[in-house]
């Protein structure tokens, strides 16, 4: 796992709403965990997943092999991304056959496993010899038994998602999808959101979380000041369904849309001379960075321009695209150290776009009300009262190991700060982009008989089902030498600056 998933030391981000369970699977069976008992243990070990042939499958859980390449040569990475979001393809593939064929399931107990499973597994295993081969011819070492990643599994209706069979640890609880059925998975595309993805803001207890590293920042001899930049709300309506981060050189390679502010040149065949170059949002022009994020929609029947394309309702991503009301992006410091300016092009994703079936390992993102705020969420979205709008909080790593601007899988270059706020292995601090996001044109879904209308939902692969909890922000940094070296100095010397 990436340096970053070590749950010892991850934002209670990864805590889910009170009283919520997750089924933490090992020893061959189901054993029932509160996350606030065990989000910060490691689980070790392998966990195997119990698997109901008689239950309906909900949807496909394959191991994440990004997550696992941390020792990939650069010249071997471009290859290896591509043939990664084939990866990704065939699970989107094996997802909408297992949606398409409900009927035939239900008379044929082995019908998921012979007609859906086996042929993902057969071309899982030639995608993964590609991947091997590309490494090695690169001057590098695949993981050991790399065949392992092969094999996926069905996930039955009543056991929701998350937690790999690899090791990935803990689960999350958004089971419960009785509305299932006949019904596939809910939603307008019938892959979710469904009513258990929901909760009115009301009754999520105030302070049931942390404050996110960085918020407790003042105090402590630390690097106090701030640094906000104003990039807008996409007022463009820049929006692709690449990820230049995670899929370079790959159309399509989210397979679902994200809002961009900041940079304008970002496509997935952008390379850092076209981002330095690009024209930008933001008001002082000397910051030509990129933030983007996973598009809201609300699922109210709404034929959206890319209702037939790659990204949107080809990949089961339906409805009304809805951008931010605003967007406030701000730079702080580490409560105990001073931080040291962030290198040209240095790549951060925070969040995980698979933490449904991944585990909450990596998931990092809080829901929100405004004039709720201290009532915050990860696994579900917040039903707010009139007035009120939907929040969603990014708190970036803030970490870094001090050479490299990215790294294999993306993570293992940077960091969260320990429970002490310092940073560990000899990373250094940099000021940590948080990211803030307001919808007030979002209206109230509404539960009725068990089922929600006009729901809202973020984009995400078709088989995460639109969970909120796989809500995940990125950032490349084109802040200009200058520009940066004055937000180092305002955070060092406790301004607020902008």
């Amino acid at each position: 796992m990436g340096r970053n998933t070590r749950k010892r030391r991850m934002p209670l981000a990864t805590k889910v709403t009170a009283g919520a369970a997750a089924l933490a699977l090992g020893g061959g069976g189901l054993v029932w965990a509160n996350f606030y008992a065990s989000a910060h243990e490691d689980n070790g070990g392998h966990h195997n997943r119990t698997k109901s042939r008689n239950a309906q499958v909900a949807t496909i859980n394959c191991p994440d092999v990004g997550q696992r390449l941390t020792q990939v040569p650069r010249s071997a990475r471009k290859g290896v991304a591509r043939e990664l979001a084939r990866l990704d393809r065939q699970i989107t593939e094996a997802y909408t056959r297992l949606a398409e064929t409900r009927q035939a399931q239900a008379g044929d107990a082995g019908y998921v496993d012979n007609a859906i499973l086996g042929p993902l597994k057969s071309k899982r295993t030639a995608t993964l010899d590609r991947i091997n081969i590309n490494i090695n011819r690169a001057g590098g070492k695949a993981p050991r038994d790399f065949g392992r990643f092969a094999p996926c599994q069905g996930v039955p209706v009543d056991q929701g998602g998350g937690g790999q069979d690899q090791g990935d640890g803990g689960q999350d609880n958004d089971g419960g999808q009785d509305n299932g059925g006949e019904q596939g998975n809910g939603g307008q595309a019938q892959n979710g959101p469904v009513a258990d993805d929901f909760i009115r803001i009301e009754d999520v207890p105030p302070n049931s979380r942390n404050l996110p590293n960085g918020l407790a920042a003042n105090g402590d001899g630390g690097s106090t000041g701030t640094f906000t930049t104003d990039c807008g709300t996409n007022e463009n309506g820049l929006r692709n369904s690449d990820n230049v981060i995670a899929a370079p050189g790959v159309s399509n390679g989210a397979q679902h849309h994200h809002d961009y502010v900041g940079n304008q040149a970002n496509t997935a065949f952008a390379s850092d001379e076209d981002l330095a170059n690009g024209e930008t949002t933001c008001q002082n022009q000397g910051d030509r960075s990129t933030y983007f994020w996973p598009v809201l929609r609300i699922q109210d029947g709404t034929q959206e321009i890319d209702q037939d394309q790659p990204g949107g309702g080809q990949d089961g991503n339906v409805g009304k695209i809805v951008a931010p009301t605003a967007a406030e992006l701000k730079f702080v410091g580490n409560r105990t150290s001073d931080v040291v300016a962030m290198p040209r092009a240095l790549r951060i994703i925070t969040g995980d776009a698979k933490s449904f079936t991944n585990g909450p390992g990596n998931a990092n993102t809080a829901w929100s009300c405004t004039g709720f705020e201290d009532r915050q969420v990860t696994d579900k979205y917040p039903i707010c009262p009139e007035g009120s709008g939907v929040v969603r909080t990014s708190n970036f790593q803030s970490c870094w190991d001090g050479q490299n601007t990215d790294s294999a899988n993306h993570r293992t270059h940077m960091d969260f700060v320990e429970p002490d706020g310092t940073c560990s292995n000899g990373f250094q601090a940099i000021p940590q982009l948080q990211v803030r996001l307001v919808y007030d044109n979002i209206p109230a879904p509404q539960i009725e008989n068990g089922q929600v209308v006009n729901p809202f939902a973020l984009d995400s692969f078709p088989e995460q089902l639109h969970k909120p909890l796989t809500d995940h922000n990125d950032f490349i940094n084109f802040f200009d030498e200058d520009l940066m070296n004055q937000m180092v100095e305002c955070i060092n010397s406790g301004q607020d600056c902008q």
